[in-house]
């Protein structure tokens, strides 16, 4: 395959931004609309437990249908114009029901688009380790960009994020139709287990692996009390712009990814894990006895950590699994710690984030008790923590070949 051309080099970037500006706009501060609705914490927990569901299901998608019958660029453009849709309908109710329905059909079109936009980024590389994350972190900055429009626009406790997103998505369908032309290159009959990975289980056979995928998948549950109630805190709290300031985790991430090689090879794989996990029980300590005063140098310095929290957790799970799978189960190692992680673990810690938010609404209509909030998650990870720094092992073998 000859060098990619900078022409198709831009529009795999223009792709890239738009895909993750797409779900920038929409995700961090629904939570905040949904609570100005009168919606339950539970209710706002299961309504940020769409992408879960979506995440589970999608790998079904993708393998059994989007590989084997339909142009890459062609599918994408038919499910983001579908999920603006969803997502624009959603915008304009106001009862749980048929909102939490519509968000969930937009998720669905939605999550299969991530997978499907790196393959046809990869089908056009000659070298897609180097060539890949240049055009990749197009898509954190989308996530910034779309996060800075709203914080400027002042709409956080609206729909209109839902609407700027389904725009959006509508710019991203119609731009997917000029992108490189991807046929379906899959053939043969569909099995469940390559489909879920499950080949991998025989890898469960290794202690650490185990215990890894066991901590990968615990950790996952007080991750989400972040993603679905963090812009709800600040704006309860009278922080101004916290859509835009969130970005700055977004911006720490982009610097940390730069910097994993260089962590890599000095830490390895068990130390950056446990500095990841340490990480995110610092950043709800940080929130939960920080303010919007005298220390709020602790909010900030709790998005700043997204970086760590984000990067050395998942980015190094992945190249653990990597190289601890063997080269015929990489791609079904990786599909099974993603079903683990984004699916099933940040399924349930949607719905526990949303019941223990209810558990601490002060009486009087006053709001929430934040600090217990956040301390609930922080012990949870911490937990999570002192028993993989127990019982996982990581091989100096496994962590010499990074």
């Amino acid at each position: 395959m000859p060098a990619m051309s900078s022409t198709v080099r831009l529009k795999l970037s223009t792709m890239m931004f738009l895909e993750y500006f797409v779900w920038g706009a929409w995700y961090v501060t629904m939570g905040t609309w949904l609570g100005s609705l009168g919606f339950s914490g539970e209710q706002i927990g299961l309504t940020y437990g769409t992408t879960a569901l979506a995440a589970m299901i999608s790998p079904f998608f993708v393998g059994m249908v989007a590989d084997r019958f339909f142009a890459t660029e062609r599918l994408l453009a038919v499910l983001h114009v579908l999920g603006g849709i969803a997502l624009f309908f959603a915008s304009t109710q106001t009862t749980f029901a048929p909102l939490y329905t519509a968000v969930l059909i937009h998720t669905l079109f939605y999550m299969p688009t991530l997978a499907l936009t790196n393959s046809l980024s990869f089908r056009q590389k000659k070298d897609p380790g180097r060539e890949f994350p240049p055009i990749r972190v197009l898509g954190t900055l989308g996530w910034i960009v779309a996060g800075l429009v709203v914080g400027t626009l002042g709409v956080e406790a609206t729909g209109r994020p839902l609407q700027l997103a389904s725009v959006g998505a509508v710019v991203l369908a119609l731009f997917c139709l000029v992108l490189p032309h991807t046929p379906p290159h899959t053939t043969g009959p569909v099995r469940f287990r390559d489909v879920l990975g499950l080949d991998a289980l025989q890898l469960m056979r290794d202690r650490s692996f185990a215990v890894f995928v066991l901590g990968s998948f615990l950790v996952c549950i007080p991750l989400q009390f972040y993603y679905a109630f963090a812009n709800p805190f600040f704006n309860a709290i009278g922080v101004v712009n916290a859509a835009g300031k969130m970005t700055m985790g977004q911006m720490s991430e982009v610097g940390f990814m730069l910097l994993m090689p260089w962590f890599f090879k000095r830490l390895g794989v068990k130390q950056l894990l446990l500095v990841g996990m340490a990480a995110w029980v610092t950043r709800y300590v940080l929130f939960a006895y920080g303010n919007n005063d005298t220390l709020v140098w602790m909010l900030y310095l709790g998005i700043l950590l997204h970086g760590i929290c984000y990067d050395f957790f998942f980015v190094t799970g992945q190249i653990y699994v990597d190289q601890k799978a063997p080269a015929t189960l990489r791609a079904a190692a990786q599909g099974f710690i993603t079903f683990v992680t984004y699916g099933v673990g940040m399924l349930i810690g949607s719905w526990l984030s949303g019941r223990v938010v209810d558990a601490y609404v002060v009486p009087g209509d006053v709001g929430h008790d934040w600090q217990s909030i956040w301390i609930v998650p922080a012990l949870m990870a911490a937990a999570v923590l002192a028993l993989f720094a127990l019982f996982f092992r990581s091989e100096r073998t496994v962590e010499a070949r990074a």
